[in-house]
């Protein structure tokens, strides 16, 4: 599997790159914990260049934050609650992840589209309360570029450095791998079957 991302990856160059992590911050597919490193190794094999892995992560990551960074702005809180308490569960997103992500926002300010972005679960709707907060596009796209770029340097350094002991990790790391997939997958699962569950009991009891 891990050879299989890696081929993916130095097949479609930064493209690939681009739109996984891209993907990543709309939905999570795949974590960026396991697109950027790979990425890094392929950096490092030469097949890549090292900025132009950094640079297309980082794009994918601010264009896949865009669209929920609108979403907040234009529909406003109690549109947003409705629709995800409606359609959330196959983003496996709740209205209480909102309210989370709302409370990050107020808590630590713009500064949270930063830290954000290394915490799994609150990457992905951060940028929601900075659009419910009519945060400027500009302040939010520098806020959320820095953000990004901090990220995906990081985890693209690491995969770049542990190239040399590729053959050394890659028997464990490919185990780790698919175990993080299937705990994602699993994840996802319960908690669409659960959002699906809770919206059917909603219903209900409007009728009721």
């Amino acid at each position: 599997m891990l050879e299989w991302i890696i081929q993916v990856i130095t097949e479609h160059g930064y493209l690939a790159v681009l739109l996984l992590m891209c993907a990543e911050n709309l939905f999570p597919p795949l974590p960026s914990e396991l697109i950027m490193p790979f990425a890094g190794f392929a950096a490092a094999r030469g097949d890549l260049g090292l900025a132009g892995v950094v640079a297309s992560g980082t794009l994918g990551s601010l264009l896949g934050a865009l669209p929920w960074y609108l979403a907040g702005r234009r529909l406003g809180s109690e549109r947003l609650r409705r629709l995800a308490e409606r359609h959330g569960r196959w983003l496996a997103v709740s209205a209480e992840d909102l309210d989370r992500a709302e409370a990050w926002f107020q808590r630590h300010g713009a500064a949270v589209l930063v830290l954000g972005r290394m915490v799994p679960g609150v990457r992905t709707l951060v940028a929601v309360p900075a659009g419910l907060a009519a945060l400027p596009c500009r302040a939010f796209l520098a806020w959320s570029l820095l953000g990004s770029l901090l990220w995906t340097s990081l985890l693209t350094a690491a995969g770049y450095l542990l190239e040399s002991q590729f053959e050394a990790v890659a028997g464990w790391l490919d185990p780790v791998a698919k175990a993080v997939l299937a705990v994602l997958l699993l994840t996802y699962l319960v908690r669409v079957l659960r959002l699906r569950r809770r919206g059917a009991a909603g219903s209900n009891a409007g009728r009721g």
